[in-house]
Order: C-alpha cells, then sequence, then structure tokens
C-alpha cells in the first residue's frame, strides 16, 4: 500500500529581488525549510517573475514578462538545483517560458529529487494573460507518476473548469495541485471554491498555493491575495467541510493518504467519482402549456 504524502504549501510572499543570485539564495532558503517539514512542495502561480525587479528600471507589465522570459532556463536550473540540494518533490510554481516562435506559454515544472523534471502547461488563459501579456494555450491536462501514486497540476485559472481536472482524475490522479496568483479576493475566492468544488466532484485531495502580499515596485504582482488551503471529499472520514488545514501565511503542511481517498471512493455516502457521467445528455427545452 502507498504510504501517506507529507505535503509542504507556501504562502509566497513577494520580494524585492536585486539579482538571479538574490533570487537563487531566497528560493533555497524557502525550499529548506519546507524540505524541513515535508515530501513534496507546493509554490505559486508566477511567484518567480519577482525577480524582474532585477532586470526592469520601472514597472510595467509587458518589460517585466519579457526579461523573466529571457532568464526562464535561468530559474528553472536554480529551482532543480533547490530539488537535488534538498531531495525534495518540487513544484515552483510557473514559469512564463517563450518557445521559437515567440509565443509565451505558462509552465508549471514538477521536479523530481533525482532533477528528473516534467510540466504541466496552464491550458485556459485569464482575461489578464491573453489580452495583456498575450500569453497562449499550452498543452492539454497531465498527470505524473510519484512514489505516492499520480497527481495532476492546475495552474490557478484551470481549476474553475471541471472537465479539465476529471481528465487527471479519470488518468488516476487522486491529489492535484494547484499553484496560484490572485490580485484580488475575488479571484482567490474563485479558486478557493473551485479548488473545493473539484474535491467533492471527484473525491480527492486539491491543494492551493498563492502568492502574498504587497508589491509596488512591480507591476505584474503589486497586489497578492490569497491562502494557502487543502481540501478533501465532503464524506466518512474527511472534515465536514472539506476543509484538510489551512494558514494565511509561511509554510503550511498537511499528510494526505492515498488510502483514504480510495476508501471514501468505494465506501463513502456518496461516490461522486463513480457517478461522475461520461458524457452529460444535451439538456432539452421544457415548454411550458
Amino acid at each position: 500500500m502507498t504510504a501517506p504524502l507529507r505535503l509542504g504549501l507556501l504562502n509566497y510572499e513577494i520580494a524585492r529581488i536585486e539579482s538571479l543570485a538574490h533570487y537563487q539564495s531566497r528560493f533555497d532558503a524557502l525550499v529548506a525549510q519546507g524540505a524541513a517539514g515535508a515530501d513534496m512542495l507546493l509554490m505559486p502561480e508566477y511567484a518567480c517573475m519577482e525577480i524582474a525587479a532585477a532586470f526592469t528600471t520601472a514597472p510595467g507589465e509587458t518589460a517585466e514578462l519579457d526579461a523573466v522570459c529571457a532568464v526562464s532556463d535561468q530559474i528553472l536550473a536554480i529551482h532543480r538545483d533547490a530539488a537535488i540540494r534538498h531531495r525534495v518533490w518540487l513544484q515552483p510554481g510557473t514559469i512564463p517560458f517563450r518557445d521559437r516562435a515567440g509565443r509565451v506559454h505558462n509552465r508549471a515544472p514538477f521536479i523530481a529529487p533525482s532533477g528528473a523534471t516534467a510540466f504541466q502547461d496552464k491550458h485556459v488563459m485569464t482575461r489578464f494573460e491573453a489580452e495583456s501579456w498575450g500569453v497562449q494555450s499550452g498543452g492539454p491536462p497531465a498527470v505524473f507518476a510519484t512514489p505516492w501514486g499520480v497527481i495532476g497540476i492546475a495552474i490557478c485559472y484551470d481549476s474553475e473548469f471541471p472537465t479539465l481536472i476529471r481528465a487527471q482524475v479519470a488518468a488516476g490522479a487522486w491529489a492535484i495541485l494547484v499553484p496560484t496568483c490572485t490580485d484580488t479576493m475575488h479571484g482567490f475566492n474563485r479558486v478557493r471554491l473551485s479548488a473545493r468544488a473539484r474535491a467533492v466532484e471527484n473525491q480527492c485531495y486539491v491543494a492551493v498555493a498563492p502568492t502574498v502580499g504587497d508589491a509596488p515596485w512591480l507591476a505584474c504582482l503589486d497586489s497578492n491575495r490569497g491562502q494557502a488551503g487543502i481540501f478533501g471529499p465532503v464524506d466518512r472520514g474527511f472534515p465536514e467541510d472539506g476543509v484538510i488545514a489551512g494558514a494565511d501565511s509561511g509554510w503550511l503542511f498537511a499528510t494526505l493518504d492515498p488510502a483514504a481517498i480510495a476508501t471514501v471512493r468505494e465506501t463513502g455516502a456518496v461516490r461522486n467519482h463513480r457517478d461522475w457521467p461520461a458524457m452529460p445528455p444535451p439538456a432539452r427545452v421544457v415548454p411550458f402549456s
């Protein structure tokens, strides 16, 4: 039987970064803190955008995106080095990458302690990403084989679309990691409520890690609102409201048991995971007579 997973989620407070070396030192220290209490770490979407301050003289959304895309490979190398050094599974949030055709994709690396790396691309763009940054949809939903079983990643807005998560669950995922970056509580609550709904619909764990704090020196991360949280099924063996744990600062740790998910999917009061329609029938208009 697969052992429980000790998961760490970070409320990532945006800092003023002066150089790549400064970013590496700060990032490594954060990973060291998390790895002391967890097997796997989750950080937020776009957290690495804080490094734009080291390469731009004045806030500007497009200039900041261009600056970070120019060093995206170096950022990934910093993330990979930290995972190897601290022997931890690491989902470091997302990094914007520009491909050879000039298209920008928002990509979430998933890094093993060996340094082996796979990616989940964001599938659905927010209005800001599409209209201000021109970020484009990447690859379809994927799942990742880990020592604790199959895990999925849904980047921020993607968590608001049930069929994307369902594709991952149908491929065997028992837990979904959601790196998120929202600048208002409206935005964060959309993600949080969606995460809780996905946990109910699929009888799985959903973990959310946000950026937090104010950074007026950056246009892209000037305001960050959220709270790290882990949610599960609302059924036997789980909290009555499905909230496993929550925290609004620093690292949040929790133990997630894949066996508990397997059990509730079989013996729960309801079987959302099993009863999900393969293809919902089309709705019909019912006239009043």
